[in-house]
């Protein structure tokens, strides 16, 4: 089991490796410089908010499903048949009230109608998803990180042609991104349907309402942890929006460093798509998980610190290099979330991990502290702050639900604590601040400098025994 993890881990790392960044610092980034703050800052806040309703599509289906087709993939035929046309339903639902929503928050038309589009987008997105619950609770890992870069390889191709050529550059629209993320996610889509299609015996769509009623009282923990955590993830900069008189420049401004942040943040939740369905089984089979928890831990941590520390030292330089304006106001807000980061990726381990165990009422209680804890920071922070404050606010609120999941995995779980694992983190983390600020200050290109710096991490975490090729490949070659 810790084989297949770790083999297909690198499989999926590689892909995303390949297509996330050209598409977040290629086609995002260059569709920003191309419309500017304003523009895009607008696109930001009505994305955040279809993505906060879009557990209506859901409503824990895509968790549920991993984790009980990981269990009984013969039931594969039963939960699709079924479940298909339930998500069609979800997304009627979906339609009306975010529409509604939206209405009352008194947009214009010209933003009503992007936002239909994003509407359209988040169920499509959602779709996918679904479906690739599906490959991944039936270990078809590889299946499923090619579907996982679909989308975006096909906004790259579109994007890339339009930003490439200077007469549709100058005259780049948002709208452009929005319907070329339509146009990928129908291939997407299509493309991911026909592969768990072709893994089915004999499929019979039908609405089953009683059947319906079933599963989402099964699921709807999980729709809550969704929603919850869709909130505190994604409420600030529609907060921006509304408590700024230039919320969209200034969530525009503040999107430039949540960029850096979510496509690091992407290759953690990496981790997630496959530790669920083995954490499910190995929890199910009576397998201790403490190995594994601590070896997808340290591959994850170590080079979260080393990047988090970049991040801060680096910062001037990062945004400089991406952006064409509003490059030292973003590069202080970078500076602040590079700790979000850092409690993103404790968060995917040990938040994966309660959910395989089904732990939702103790996630629940979390998320619904953290919705707390970061609503009432935007509140009294972004007035003040303005964006540094929403920054703020995130990062307080990431690092909590991560020492929150610690703190249960060990009571439930009955973890030895680690001490020697520990003081070589603590030492790595001093180690890791002190070099980074070190480095910075290399008379050399930065990209130089920042190189060495993660070389020289790297070699640390080898030295320190925190990572440790010998025992990967033994994991890989022997399944130990």
């Amino acid at each position: 089991m810790k084989r297949k993890f770790v083999t297909n881990l690198a499989l999926l790392l590689l892909l995303n490796l390949l297509i996330k960044p050209i598409y977040a610092f290629g086609i995002d980034v260059g569709v920003q410089n191309a419309v500017g703050a304003s523009e895009y800052g607008n696109y930001f806040i009505l994305l955040n908010f279809s993505i906060i309703f879009q557990i209506l599509l859901d409503l824990g289906i895509e968790n549920f499903s991993r984790r009980e087709i990981a269990r009984h993939s013969q039931l594969l035929n039963k939960y699709f048949s079924n479940i298909l046309p339930l998500k069609l339903l979800l997304g009627v639902l979906y339609f009306l009230i975010c529409s509604a929503a939206g209405y009352f928050m008194g947009w214009q038309a010209h933003e009503f109608k992007i936002l239909l589009v994003l509407m359209f987008n988040q169920f499509l997105a959602s779709f996918i998803l679904y479906l690739r619950a599906n490959l991944g609770g039936m270990h078809l890992f590889g299946a499923d990180s090619i579907v996982s870069v679909i989308d975006r390889f096909v906004v790259i191709v579109i994007c890339g042609f339009l930003l490439l050529d200077p007469v549709t550059r100058s005259a780049f629209r948002i709208e452009w991104l929005v319907f070329s993320q339509t146009a990928a996610y129908l291939i997407g889509a299509s493309f991911a349907f026909s592969l768990v299609f072709s893994k089915t015996d004999t499929v019979r769509f039908r609405f089953n309402l009683r059947y319906y009623k079933i599963i989402l009282l099964k699921t709807m923990p999980y729709a809550m942890l969704i929603l919850l955590m869709a909130i505190y993830l994604r409420i600030d900069s529609v907060m921006l929006g509304k408590l700024l008189d230039d919320g969209k420049i200034q969530a525009g401004i503040y999107a430039q460093s949540f960029r850096v942040i979510e496509i690091l943040s992407n290759y953690g939740y990496l981790f997630t798509v496959i530790l669920l369905p083995v954490f499910s089984k190995m929890i199910k089979q009576g397998e201790s998980v403490e190995h594994l928890t601590r070896l997808s831990l340290t591959l994850l941590i170590v080079p979260a610190i080393m990047i988090t520390f970049g991040c801060i030292s680096f910062r001037l330089e990062i945004m400089d290099a991406l952006y064409q304006e509003h490059i030292q106001r973003s590069s202080q807000i970078l500076g602040i979330h590079a700790f979000s980061f850092l409690g993103i990726c404790i968060t995917y381990i040990f938040g994966t991990l309660l959910t395989a165990n089904g732990s939702l009422k103790h996630l629940n209680t979390m998320a619904i502290i953290a919705v707390i804890i970061n609503i009432t920071l935007n509140i009294l922070l972004i007035k003040r702050y303005g964006i540094t404050g929403a920054a703020v606010a995130n990062a307080s609120t990431q690092l909590f639900t991560a020492v929150y999941q610690i703190a249960l995995t060990k009571r439930i779980f009955r973890f030895k604590t680690d001490f020697g694992l520990l003081a070589k983190l603590a030492l790595f983390i001093i180690l890791m601040a002190a070099g980074s600020m070190l480095s910075a200050g290399f008379n050399l290109a930065w990209y130089f400098s920042f190189g060495i710096y993660l070389l020289g991490g790297t070699l640390l975490s080898f030295a320190l025994g925190l990572i440790k090729l010998r025992s990967i490949y033994e994991i890989v070659l022997h399944n130990r």
